[in-house]
């Protein structure tokens, strides 16, 4: 499904090219970079080998994952009416639900079972993470480790605001990724509730409707696809909307996200769900002049608003620092609390 990915082989992981990736801002293939990782070679041992590494690295605490019957195939969703999702919130221990998918490896349709962004640092001892890194500390990034572990599972495309390195760890994964401007064509679904915490396209990429959804032929244009093999990783630039389908009994992924913006600037998806609150429903001639002043104050270059004024005269206008942006969130919270 879609054109070919660029893909980089023969790369060294500690001189991983992240700088020039984000800058192009275009999905990339990373082949082998985590190959030697541990958890990677267990895995191409045998499925089994991969289950018990996990299981010896567990930190023994409660955790968060989804559980579904045969009947959704592997997709955490919506029911049919987008009401409620097609699966449930469980928790056990990382090693219960490790059993759960053993259990079932050789069934023909198991139960779907679908630990999703669980932060490594809280959930698998100190040595996971020392022994499987891709090296991002190295290169000045501080990123947010998260493992996700299931059996056939299906991610339904969505976006996320960070840059993102995912790397193949045990099993394969098809990703297909579209860029942002492609969201009309995607079909996005409720905002609330949503089968990850990010809003996804409704869209079945296995069987799609396209007399319900027409629009989706044009995002299959502009498609790129590729298929990862345990030790590669990807390159996702951020808001490009992928779709993760995991292809083998038994998967796991790690990945990290990360954010080239400084940590002060605050994030941008509250301000989307604001401006919605604020603006959507205005009448017509007072969204155009709304859109020109974003254009003006937000969109358009950063240093045009105010560059008429002397330095000191700019406040807000100018750069956001660290008290600058402090100062404004406070204001914030004070006229949202009113």
């Amino acid at each position: 499904m879609g054109a070919a990915m660029r893909i980089l082989e023969g790369i060294d992981p500690a001189a991983l090219p992240l700088a020039s990736l984000v800058e192009a801002g275009e999905p990339v293939v990373l082949r082998g970079i985590a190959s030697n990782w541990p958890l990677v070679e267990a895995g191409q041992r045998s499925t089994l080998d991969a289950l018990a590494y996990l299981g010896g690295v567990d930190a023994g605490v409660p955790i968060q994952y989804s559980f579904g019957g045969p009947d959704i195939d592997g997709r955490p969703f919506y029911a049919a009416d987008f009401s409620r999702l097609n699966f449930e919130v469980r928790r056990a221990s990382l090693s219960e639900v490790l059993d759960g998918i053993a259990s079932t490896l050789h069934e023909p349709r198991p139960p779907t079972y679908y630990v999703a962004s669980l932060p490594v640092e809280r959930a698998l001892l100190p040595a996971f993470a020392q022994a499987n890194q891709a090296g991002l500390a190295g290169q000045g990034i501080d990123a947010l480790a998260s493992i996700w572990i299931g059996n056939r599972v299906t991610a339904s495309c969505h976006f996320d605001t960070p840059d993102n390195l995912a790397c193949c760890a045990v099993g394969r994964r098809e990703f297909t990724l579209f860029p942002p401007e492609q969201i009309d064509n995607l079909y996005p679904g409720p905002l609330d509730p949503t089968p990850g915490g990010q809003v996804v396209s409704v869209v079945d990429f296995e069987r799609p409707d396209f007399d319900r959804y027409p629009r989706f032929r044009e995002a299959l244009a502009s498609a790129r696809s590729a298929v990862l093999e345990p030790g590669d990783a990807i390159f996702i630039p951020s808001m490009w909307w992928h779709h993760v389908r995991s292809l083998a009994p038994f998967n796991v992924l790690v990945n990290y996200w990360w954010r080239s913006s400084p940590a002060f600037l605050g994030s941008p998806l509250p301000a989307l769900h604001h401006a919605m609150w604020a603006l959507r429903d205005l009448p017509a001639r007072e969204k155009k002049a709304w859109e020109a002043l974003f254009q003006y104050y937000v969109f358009g270059p950063g240093e045009r608003a105010g560059q008429h004024l002397p330095d000191d005269a700019r406040g807000d206008l100018a750069p956001f620092d660290e008290q600058r942006a402090r100062r404004m969130r406070a204001m914030l919270l004070g006229r949202l609390n009113r």
